[in-house]
C-alpha cells in the first residue's frame, strides 16, 4: 500500500476535494468550497492546508462566522442538498458563533460541514487564548455546544482519526434521512501533526443520493386508505424538492387523481401558483382554500413534511393520531408523527409504485368542484391583499410589488418576522427554486447571508432578499461580502421601525405593548439611515416613497453588477387577515390587564375546541 505523509489538516482538505456527486447537470464537486474566517486555532493548521489547495477547493472569506454558515446552508438548500460547503473557524468565539447556524441546518435538514478549531489535545499550554476551562471536566470545550445541534459530531484527537471520522461525516451529509450539520472539532496541535496516510484514501469518489423504496406491506395499507377516500388533500413539505425529479410527477399525480396540493413553507413552489391543483399555503400562515379543504378532507397525504405546529395549526388542522393521515417520508422520525400510517421511502421511488396501484381511482367529482371554487376565492384574496393602496405600505403590498417585478428566473429569500407569513400566503411561485424562506428555525439575520448562498449556487438567478429593519440591524455584514465577491443581490428593506411582527403578537396576547417598536423602547427619536449604511458597505442604495417606485426600483436592479439595497417604510400594525389558522401561543392565566384576561378566555376556547375531529 502506497503511503503519503501529510498533516491531519492537509489530509482533511485533500479528502474533501476528492469527492464528486451526480447531479441533474452532470458530475460536480461535492464541496463548492470552504468559508473560512481565520484566527487562533485554525490559521496555522487548516489555514495552511487550504492555502495550498485553493485550486481544488476554493476558499471564501466572510465577515461573520454565523453568517458564513448561513450562506453555506442556503447554498446547500438552493442546490437541493446535492452540493454543499464547509466552514472553518477559530477556537473560541468563532466556534460558538456557529451554534445558531448549526441549529438552523439541523431544523431544516440541510447539510453543512463545520470545522471549528479546538484547544490543544495535548493540553500542555492550557489554557490557551480563547479557551474556556471546564473546572470539573477538562475534555469539555466550547465545541461541545455544537453536539445537540449536529447530526454527527467528533473531536479528532489523533491525525489518523480522519480515516474513520471523515467518511462518517460525509455519509451523514448525504443521507436523505439523517441529513444535517456534521461537526469535526479540530484541536490546533493535531491539525499540524503528520501521519502516513494511504494514497487510496484520496482517490476520487463519486456519490449518488440513495433512493430507498418503501416497505410493500406499508405501501399496500396506504393504497387501501387512499382508494377508500373521496376527499383527499396532499400536504407537500420540503422533501418534495429534495428527491430527484419528483415535482413533475407530483403535478401529474395530483391532476390524474383530482387531489388538491397544499404547501408548507419548505414545500412552497411544489406546483406553479396557477396550477389548478395548487390550493396554496397550509396552516397558521396558510390560505383559506388549503385550510378549509384540509378540514373537510377524509384523507391527508403528507409528503416529506415535518408536520410542525405552523403546518398543523397547532394540532387543529391535523390532529394527534389523526385517522386521515398517511405520511410518506424518507425519515422515520418525521414519518410517524401524529400517529400517521407511516410509509418510509424516497418520494420518487414510492410514487413509481403508487402510480400503478392507484390506476382508475380518483377523488369524487363534487370534491374537484369544491377545490376549484376554494382556489378561485383565495386568488381573489391574494389580489386584494397585494393591491397598491394609499398610506404606509403593508408587507403584503411590498411582496406583491417584488413578486411582479422579479418575474421568472428570480428567487425570493426571507427568514423571520412578519414577512415569511405573508410570503407563505401570498407569494406566487412560477417555478421551482423561486422561493427560499427559512422558517424551520425562523432565524433573524439569515436573510442577506442566505441570499449570498443562493446567488453562489446559481449566479444567473436574480436573488431578492426581503428583510425587516430588525433583521437587517441584527446581521448585515454579508452585503460587503456580496459586493466584494461579485455576487449582487437585490435587498428590499421594509422599515417598520422595530420588531413589528412580535409587536402585533404582543398586542394580541399580552395587552400593553413595549420593547418592540423603537418609539416604545427609547426616549428619543431612534432612526437609522439605512441608505447611508448600505452605501458604506459598498452597495448601491436608495429609499423609495411608495409601492410603484419600489416596483420600478426592483426592475432596475435586476441584472445589476452590484448589490442594491432598496428601503421602503412600512406599517408595523398591518397583517393580512385572509387565511390563517389557530396558533397555540399561551396567554397569561392571571393578569390585572382586562385585555389579557379576554385574550386568555379566547385562547382557552380555541384550545378546548376539538377542531372538528372525526
Amino acid at each position: 500500500m502506497n503511503k503519503i505523509r501529510l498533516t491531519m489538516a492537509q489530509a482533511l482538505v485533500r479528502y474533501l476535494a476528492a469527492h464528486r456527486i451526480e447531479t441533474p447537470s452532470g458530475l460536480a464537486p461535492l464541496f463548492h468550497g470552504v468559508f473560512a474566517i481565520y484566527g487562533h486555532g485554525n490559521v496555522a493548521g487548516i489555514g495552511e492546508a487550504l492555502a495550498a489547495a485553493r485550486t481544488e477547493l476554493p476558499v471564501f472569506r466572510a465577515h461573520n462566522e454565523q453568517a458564513m454558515a448561513h450562506a453555506a446552508i442556503a447554498f446547500a438548500k438552493a442546490s437541493n442538498r446535492q452540493r454543499m460547503m464547509a466552514c472553518t473557524t477559530s477556537v473560541g468565539p468563532g466556534a460558538t458563533n456557529l451554534v445558531t447556524a448549526a441549529a438552523l441546518a439541523h431544523a431544516n435538514r440541510l447539510p453543512v460541514l463545520l470545522l471549528p478549531g479546538d484547544t490543544f489535545a495535548g493540553r500542555q499550554p492550557d489554557p490557551v487564548l480563547q479557551q474556556i476551562e471546564n473546572f470539573g471536566e477538562p475534555t469539555v470545550t466550547v465545541n461541545d455546544c455544537l453536539k445537540p445541534v449536529s447530526r454527527f459530531w467528533d473531536r479528532l484527537t489523533r491525525p489518523e482519526q480522519v480515516l474513520a471520522s471523515l467518511p462518517q461525516a460525509i455519509a451523514v451529509l448525504l443521507d436523505p434521512a439523517e441529513c444535517g450539520p456534521a461537526t469535526l472539532a479540530l484541536p490546533q496541535d493535531v491539525q499540524a501533526e503528520a501521519f502516513d496516510y494511504p494514497e487510496s484514501f484520496f482517490e476520487q469518489r463519486v456519490h449518488v443520493i440513495e433512493r430507498p423504496r418503501p416497505d410493500r406491506a406499508r405501501l399496500a395499507a396506504a393504497v387501501g386508505r387512499i382508494r377508500a377516500s373521496r376527499r383527499p388533500v396532499i400536504v407537500a413539505g420540503g422533501g418534495v424538492h429534495y428527491t430527484g425529479k419528483f415535482l413533475p410527477t407530483l403535478a401529474q399525480f395530483a391532476e390524474r387523481h383530482g387531489i388538491p396540493v397544499a404547501e408548507t413553507q419548505a414545500g412552497k413552489g411544489a406546483l406553479p401558483w396557477d396550477h389548478p391543483c395548487n390550493a396554496g399555503a397550509i396552516g397558521v400562515t396558510g390560505s383559506s382554500a388549503a385550510n378549509r379543504l384540509l378540514e373537510e378532507s377524509d384523507l391527508v397525504l403528507a409528503l416529506g413534511t415535518r408536520l410542525q405546529d405552523f403546518t398543523t395549526g397547532s394540532g387543529k388542522l391535523v390532529h394527534d393520531h389523526d385517522a386521515r393521515l398517511v405520511s410518506i417520508n424518507i425519515a422515520r422520525h418525521d414519518a410517524i408523527k401524529r400517529g400517521a400510517l407511516a410509509v418510509r421511502g424516497d418520494l420518487a421511488a414510492t410514487f413509481e409504485e403508487l402510480w400503478t396501484a392507484l390506476e382508475g381511482w380518483a377523488a369524487e367529482r363534487t370534491w374537484n368542484q369544491r377545490v376549484a371554487a376554494a382556489i378561485g376565492d383565495w386568488n381573489q384574496s391574494v389580489e386584494a391583499a397585494t393591491r397598491t393602496a394609499a398610506g404606509l405600505a403593508t408587507d403584503a403590498q411590498v411582496l406583491g410589488a417584488v413578486n411582479r417585478a422579479l418575474g421568472k428566473g428570480g428567487t425570493v429569500v426571507c427568514a423571520a418576522g412578519g414577512l415569511p407569513g405573508e410570503l407563505h400566503k401570498l407569494w406566487r411561485c412560477a417555478e421551482p427554486g423561486s422561493y427560499h424562506v427559512e422558517y424551520g428555525y425562523s432565524c433573524m439575520g439569515y436573510e442577506i447571508a442566505g441570499g449570498l448562498g443562493v446567488k453562489m449556487a446559481d449566479p444567473e438567478r436574480n436573488v431578492a432578499v426581503l428583510i425587516g429593519d430588525g433583521s437587517y440591524l441584527m446581521m448585515n455584514s454579508e452585503i460587503a461580502t456580496s459586493v466584494a465577491s461579485g455576487h449582487p443581490l437585490i435587498v428590499v428593506l421594509a422599515d417598520n421601525r422595530g420588531y413589528g411582527c412580535i409587536h402585533r403578537l404582543q398586542r394580541a396576547t399580552a395587552g400593553a405593548t413595549h420593547n418592540n417598536l423603537l418609539k416604545e423602547s427609547f426616549a428619543g427619536e431612534a432612526r437609522v439611515d439605512f441608505v447611508a449604511h448600505a452605501r458604506a458597505l459598498g452597495a448601491k442604495a436608495r429609499k423609495v416613497a411608495d409601492i410603484a417606485e419600489l416596483e420600478a426600483a426592483v426592475v432596475e436592479a435586476k441584472g445589476a453588477a452590484l448589490t442594491t439595497v432598496i428601503v421602503i417604510e412600512t406599517d408595523p400594525q398591518s397583517g393580512t387577515a385572509a387565511g390563517g389558522a389557530w396558533w397555540n401561543v399561551p396567554v397569561a392565566e392571571v393578569s390585572a390587564d382586562a385585555r389579557v384576561r379576554a385574550a386568555r378566555e379566547a385562547w382557552e376556547q380555541a384550545r378546548d375546541d376539538d377542531g372538528g375531529k372525526p
